[in-house]
C-alpha cells in the first residue's frame, strides 16, 4: 500500500488529538477530584455510584428521623417525668389531709394545693415540642385538654393513634405516648373525661367538704396512676436506648457506604498526578515527532 503525506499527516494528527485528549480527561480528574465525571467515563462504576448515592441518602434520611424520635422521646420523658413528681406530692398531700388531727382550715389550704397541681397536670398534658402537642397522637395540632380538664381530641381506639416514626428499611417505632394510656379515661370524643383529673376533683371536693374517708379512698387511686406512670417511663427509657443504639449503627453504616462512595468515584491523586506527567510526555514526545515527520515541503527538494 501506498503511504502519502496526507495519510502520514492525517494520522500523526489523529494520535495528537487522542493524547491531548487523555491529557485533558486526567487534568479535569484532578480539577474536580472525581475518577467519574460522566456516566461514559465508567458505566458500571456509574451505576454502582447511583445505588450507593442513594444508600447514603436513605441513611442520612433514617437518622434525622432517629435523631427527632430521640428529641420527642427526651421531651415525652421530662413531661412524664414532671408528672410523677405532681402524682407524689398529691399523695403525700393526700396522706397529710387524711390525718384526724388536721383541721377543716388545713384541709382547705391542702385543697388549694391540689387545685395547682391540677392545673399543673393540663399544663403537661398539653406540652409541646415543636409546635407540636407530644400526647394527643396523630393531631398534634390540637392540645389533650381543654380548659375544664376534659379531652380536647378524640381519644377512641388510642392503639390506632400512636405516633410513629420510620428508622429503618420496613422498621417503624412507635414514639408517641397517647394521652389516654398516661391520663386514663374511657376515652371517645372530645369531651371525654380524664380519670386522673376527676380523681384530683374528687379530693378537692373531699378537702372541700372535710370529707377523711374519701380523701383516704384517693391514696390507693394515686398509687394506680403512679404505677401507670412508671410503667410509660421504663417503657420511654427502653425505646430511648433502642434508638440510641440505631443510631449509632446508621452512623457507622454512613460513614462505611460515604467511604465505598468515596473509593468508587474519587481519584488516588497521587498516581492520577503521575499519570498526567506521563501524558504530557507522551504528548509533548509525539508533537516533536509530528514535527519531524510534516516538516519536509516541495521547497525543501528543491534546495
Amino acid at each position: 500500500m501506498r503511504v502519502t503525506n496526507k495519510m502520514i499527516a492525517t494520522n500523526t494528527l489523529y494520535n495528537l488529538n487522542r493524547n491531548l485528549s487523555r491529557m485533558a480527561k486526567t487534568n479535569n480528574q484532578i480539577s474536580t477530584g472525581k475518577r467519574i465525571n460522566r456516566p461514559s467515563d465508567d458505566p458500571i462504576s456509574t451505576a454502582k455510584a447511583l445505588r450507593l448515592r442513594a444508600d447514603v441518602s436513605e441513611i442520612e434520611q433514617y437518622t434525622r428521623n432517629t435523631e427527632d424520635a430521640l428529641s420527642w422521646l427526651n421531651i415525652t420523658e421530662s413531661a412524664v417525668d414532671n408528672l410523677e413528681e405532681i402524682i407524689h406530692k398529691a399523695r403525700e398531700l393526700a396522706v397529710r389531709g387524711a390525718t384526724e388531727s388536721f383541721s377543716e382550715d388545713d384541709r382547705e389550704v391542702i385543697a388549694d394545693e391540689i387545685r395547682q397541681l391540677r392545673a399543673q397536670i393540663l399544663n403537661v398534658g398539653n406540652s409541646t415540642y415543636l409546635g407540636r402537642h407530644i400526647f394527643s397522637g396523630f393531631q398534634t395540632d390540637r392540645p389533650l385538654f381543654q380548659q375544664n380538664g376534659t379531652y380536647n381530641i378524640d381519644t377512641s381506639a388510642p392503639d390506632t393513634k400512636i405516633l410513629r416514626y420510620q428508622i429503618g428499611v420496613g422498621e417503624e417505632m412507635d414514639i408517641g405516648v397517647f394521652g389516654l394510656n398516661i391520663f386514663g379515661g374511657a376515652g371517645g370524643a372530645p369531651g371525654a373525661a380524664s380519670e386522673i383529673i376527676e380523681d384530683f376533683d374528687n379530693l378537692i371536693l373531699a378537702l372541700d367538704g372535710d370529707d377523711t374517708p374519701n380523701i383516704s379512698a384517693f391514696i390507693g387511686d394515686i398509687d394506680g396512676h403512679l404505677d401507670n406512670v412508671l410503667s410509660i417511663r421504663s417503657e420511654i427509657g427502653a425505646k430511648t436506648n433502642r434508638l440510641e443504639l440505631i443510631r449509632n449503627r446508621l452512623e457507622e453504616n454512613d460513614i462505611d457506604f460515604t467511604d465505598l462512595l468515596n473509593k468508587n468515584e474519587n481519584v488516588d491523586m497521587a498516581e492520577t498526578f503521575m499519570n498526567l506527567q506521563m501524558e504530557k510526555s507522551v504528548y509533548t514526545a509525539s508533537l516533536s515527532a509530528g514535527a519531524q515527520i510534516l516538516q519536509p515541503t516541495l521547497i525543501d527538494f528543491i534546495r
